[in-house]
């Protein structure tokens, strides 16, 4: 909920910017702060007229960070998908890169009047059915997001720049999901979780000089995941880079996904960095929750119409691999029945795709245990200090045992993924 305004604005020189280059949005406005957002202040601006609009900008004072904040990077991606793509995404109205208007560049985008559902297992929702079709319409953008063509729709530049070794492709042929062969993804990744990693391990307590340590196994995780024979079919889609249930949208009363929020992170990589991020928390949810955050209503059979980890699995599959995707439903289907081209069963995803998804879960979860040695990095330094963040940090040896765990399972499995139960963390 947006309310009071904790980093004040120029109001009327955004009104009279606006008034300039987008003459519909009606002046003067009530201005709103929400209370998420927290790296790039958000706004809701309201017109005259009752009309909503959000108003995204980067925060002030020194940057820490020239990759971090780049609101003019989320602007782009918006405008591009807005323009030519069935991928749902709030409409951008303008990007306005001039300094002397608010401090710092910022753009404005239509207000999306849904639901933001903040637990993934949505116990709010009010049936099965309609829980069942929510989470189908999740996979099923997700997948429109990664069929887009980057080139196709001027974003063929919009990841990192490629070396040679990187057009070369990465991983395997053939598998993944959607999207150009182009690799380097996963190796950038591993390369610089590497770095970072090394640079909080260092971080000493400023009470009594003890260093974080690194993580439990991290060599031995680094060597695995930095061989390329390994790591998943080399494949380049756009990617959102944290999408989960939080991030999206969805209809007020339908089950349906009408915008995916919060876009700083998106980049072209590899389509299964996504669709792992969406399904950490089946992986997570029979762990111990006094160590880490473990949602036990994803648990085999804990949340009525919840998919299971495998469905979800065969879902995206099979959306990413269709001729076209079906508009979203505007209705609810029946737990019996076939729509949406029903939940394919598991031995309709192939054995590439799942032991690339297998691998991307581990790099995943091995990438939750590195931020939260990050955030005990901060409370060694006395940068955090809360309660929360306490917790988040003492999560990380956990996280990285488990993430060991999950490598073992593939290295012992020669790399192929297991029909074992539900509540194993596996595919």
């Amino acid at each position: 909920m947006a309310g009071r305004v904790r980093h004040p604005i120029d109001v009327g020189a955004l009104e009279a910017y606006l008034a300039q280059y987008v003459p519909e949005i009606q002046t003067p406005l009530d201005v709103k702060q929400f209370g998420y957002g927290q790296s790039n202040p958000t706004y809701q601006l309201t017109s005259p007229d009752g009309k909503r609009y959000v108003l995204r900008k980067k925060p002030p004072g020194k940057l820490l960070s020239k990759t971090a904040h780049r609101v003019e990077r989320e602007y782009r991606i918006l405008a591009a998908l807005a323009a030519s793509t069935d991928v749902p995404v709030p409409r951008p109205y303008c990007l306005c890169e001039d300094a002397s208007v608010l401090g710092t560049a910022f753009y404005v985008m239509s207000f999306l009047d849904g639901r933001i559902i903040e637990d993934p297992a949505m116990p709010d929702v009010t049936s099965p059915e309609a829980r069942r079709a929510m989470w189908t319409d999740a996979v099923r953008t997700l997948a429109r997001l990664h069929r887009v063509d980057p080139h196709a729709v001027g974003l063929g530049d919009y990841g990192p720049s490629s070396s040679p070794s990187d057009r070369s492709g990465e991983g395997r042929g053939g598998g993944g999901g959607g999207g150009r062969k182009q690799g380097g993804f996963y190796a950038r990744q591993v390369s610089t979780w590497r770095t970072i990693c090394a640079a909080q391990a260092a971080a000493r307590d400023t009470d009594t000089g003890e260093p974080v340590g690194q993580l439990p196994h991290f060599d031995d995780m680094m060597a695995f995941f930095a061989d390329a024979a390994r790591q998943p079919a080399g494949r380049a889609t756009l990617i959102h880079g944290d999408y989960k249930i939080d991030n999206l949208v969805f209809h007020k009363t339908e089950p349906r996904v009408i915008g995916i929020l919060d876009w700083e992170m998106s980049t072209i990589g590899h389509p299964l960095s996504d669709l792992a991020n969406l399904m950490n928390p089946y992986l997570t949810a029979a762990l111990d929750p006094a160590r880490v955050h473990a949602h036990k209503g994803f648990l085999p059979g804990a949340t009525p119409g919840l998919p299971t980890m495998s469905e979800v699995a065969s879902l995206y599959f099979s959306f990413v691999s269709s001729p076209s995707i079906a508009p979203s439903p505007s209705s609810l289907p029946s737990l019996s029945s076939s729509e949406p081209a029903h939940y394919p069963s598991q031995s309709e995803t192939t054995a590439d795709q799942a032991r690339d998804l297998q691998w991307a879960q581990a790099f995943s979860m091995f990438r939750q245990a590195a931020i939260c040695q990050g955030i005990a990095a901060r409370v060694a330094t006395r940068q955090a200090s809360s309660a929360q963040a306490r917790r988040y940090a003492d999560a990380r040896a956990p996280l990285a045992e488990f993430a060991w765990e999950l490598v073992r399972e593939i290295a012992g499995a020669g790399g192929h993924s297991s029909s074992g139960s539900e509540g194993k963390p596996r595919l």
